[in-house]
C-alpha cells in the first residue's frame, strides 16, 4: 500500500532500485548503483499580514551510475515508468562506453558497507493544514512588528514542512534507505528611522515540529535584531579581537571541511594539504563528527555510497585526526573512505563553557560579527576577506552597531587564534558550534 505521506511506498522504491540494478547487469554493466528518492512539502509565506505564497512541492528522481570496467557513466530521470527506467540505464551505459577509464572509479569497497542500519529518529511528519500554517506565519510576523514601532516593513514570515524518503542500492547487494523530515520557521523584518533602513532575520529548523520554538518567539527575535541595527556606522581601520556569532561561526567550520575534503586534497587545491597529524587549530579545539545523533539534521547511518558512518574525532586538541573522504577521493589519496560521500555529518566543535554574555566579556573590546557578505576566501592560500556587519563591543558590552566593514586574515592564523568557543549553539545544518572568538583580525573601515 502507498505510504500516506508519499505517492510511492518504500517497498515500491526498493523494487524500482532492484529493477535498475538487474537491468544494468543484464545490459552489460560490471557494476551499478542507484538512488531512488521522493519528497513532498508545503511552504506558506505571509507578508504584512497577507498571504503572499502557498507552495506545494512533490519531487522524485532516479540516479543511475554504471561501470564498464573502470569506465563510468551516469544518467538520471524523474520518470518512474519501466520504460523510462530502462532508457535511463541505457543512457548511463552509453556514456560509460565513451568515457576514459579511471583506475579509481568503482563502487565503494564491500567491507565498508553498512550492515546495521540504526533508527536515528529522523522521521517526524507534521500534519499541518494550510490554514494553520497561515495562522502560525501571521503570529510570527505579528510578534515581530509588536517589538517596536520602528519596525516598518517585512520581507515575510515563512512556515515550511518537508518530508522525503529514498532507497540506495548497488550490485554488491546493498539496498537500504529511510524517511526523514525537516520543518522550519523564518522571519525577516525591516526597521526604519528617518532615512535609515536596517534588515535582519531569524529562523529555526528541526526534524520534529515539536522541537521548534513558538513561531512568535522567532518573530520577536527577528524584530529585536532589526531594531538593534539602527544607527549602524563605520569604524576606523584597526586590528582587534573578533567574535563570530553562532549563526555565522559555522562558516568557519565549513572552510575547514572544504580544505580537508578529498576532492580538494587530491587536486592540491587546499591550504591544508597533508595536515593529518598536524596542529591546525588552537589546542582548545576539539571537533567531532556525530552521524548517529538522534534527530540530527545531518545524521545518517550510511553515506551516499552505502558506506557505514561512524562517530569519530576529526580534531583533537587542535590536531587534525582525519579527512572527509568518499571512495573515489580515498583511492586517489591511497586511503580508506571515511563515510563522507555527500558531506559531513553533524560536525561539532566542543564549547569552552561560556554562554553568549560570557563570550562578550571574553571579547572585551572588539568586533562582534553577525552577518557576512561576499565570497572572499581563497581555498588554496587560506586568505580570508569578507564584508561584515555587526556590533562594536567595549568592555564586554555592545556599544553600537557597525556596517560597511571588511574583516581579513588567513584561515590558518584564524584557526590557531581561536581563544574561546561559546555554548550558544544554533543548529541549522550539518555543522554545530557556538560563537567563536578569534584573538585578532584586521578590520577595514573608514
Amino acid at each position: 500500500m502507498p505510504d500516506p505521506h508519499f505517492p510511492h511506498s518504500s517497498a515500491e522504491l526498493s523494487q524500482i532500485a532492484k529493477d535498475v540494478l538487474d537491468y544494468a547487469v543484464q545490459r552489460g554493466a560490471g557494476a551499478a548503483e542507484t538512488d531512488v528518492s521522493e519528497g513532498t512539502g508545503q511552504t506558506v509565506t505571509v507578508r504584512r499580514g497577507e498571504v503572499e505564497t502557498i507552495e506545494y512541492n512533490r519531487d522524485k528522481g532516479i540516479g543511475v551510475t554504471v561501470y564498464i570496467g573502470k569506465q563510468r557513466g551516469h544518467a538520471s530521470t524523474t520518470d518512474f515508468t519501466p520504460q523510462a527506467v530502462r532508457d535511463t540505464v541505457d543512457a548511463a551505459l552509453s556514456i560509460a562506453r565513451f568515457t576514459a577509464a579511471d583506475e579509481c572509479a568503482g563502487l565503494a569497497d564491500e567491507d565498508g558497507l553498512a550492515r546495521d542500519i540504526p533508527d536515528l529518529d529522523l522521521w517526524h511528519p507534521w500534519a499541518l493544514p494550510v490554514e494553520r500554517a497561515i495562522e502560525l506565519a501571521k503570529a510570527c510576523e505579528d510578534a515581530g512588528f509588536a517589538v517596536d514601532k520602528r519596525i516598518t516593513n517585512s520581507e515575510g514570515a515563512t512556515v515550511s514542512t518537508q518530508g522525503s524518503h529514498f532507497i540506495y542500492g548497488n550490485t554488491l547487494g546493498f539496498l537500504a534507505g529511510y524517511s526523514s523530515s525537516r520543518h522550519g520557521v523564518w522571519c525577516a523584518l525591516v526597521a526604519g528611522r528617518n532615512d535609515e533602513m536596517q534588515r535582519d532575520d531569524w529562523y529555526e529548523t528541526g526534524r520534529d515540529a515539536a522541537d521548534l520554538p513558538d513561531p512568535a518567539g522567532v518573530g520577536r527575535r527577528a524584530g529585536e535584531r532589526a531594531v538593534r541595527r539602527l544607527g549602524a556606522r563605520k569604524i576606523a581601520t584597526t586590528q582587534a579581537p573578533v567574535l563570530f556569532e553562532a549563526p555565522v561561526s559555522a562558516t568557519l567550520l565549513g572552510h575547514f571541511v572544504g580544505a580537508v575534503s578529498g576532492g580538494n586534497l587530491y587536486r592540491k587545491s587546499s591550504f591544508l594539504l597533508d595536515c593529518a597529524g598536524k596542529q591546525v587549530f588552537a589546542p582548545l579545539a576539539d571537533i567531532s563528527e556525530q552521524p548517529h545523533a538522534r534527530k540530527g539534521l545531518a545524521s545518517a547511518a550510511f553515506d551516499e555510497e552505502g558506506v557505514a558512518t561512524r562517530p569519530r574525532e576529526v580534531v583533537a586538541a587542535g590536531v587534525v585526526q582525519g579527512y572527509f573522504l568518499g571512495s573515489y577521493s580515498a583511492r586517489k589519496l591511497k586511503l580508506k573512505s571515511t563515510g563522507n560521500a555527500g558531506g559531513n555529518h553533524n560536525l561539532t566543535l566542543r564549547d569552552t563553557g561560556a554562554d553568549f554574555a560570557g563570550m562578550l566579556k571574553a571579547l572585551g573590546t572588539g568586533l562582534l560579527v553577525t552577518e557576512l557578505m561576499g565570497q572572499g576566501v581563497n581555498s588554496v592560500t587560506g586568505d580570508y576577506s569578507r564584508g561584515a556587519a555587526g556590533y562594536w563591543v567595549e568592555r564586554g558590552e555592545i556599544a553600537y552597531p557597525v556596517q560597511e566593514i571588511t574583516i581579513a586574515g588567513n584561515l590558518k592564523d584564524m584557526f590557531r587564534g581561536i581563544v574561546a568557543v561559546g555554548n550558544d549553539v544554533v543548529r541549522r545544518g550539518s555543522r554545530y558550534c557556538g560563537s567563536i572568538l578569534i584573538e585578532h583580525m584586521t578590520i577595514a573601515g573608514d
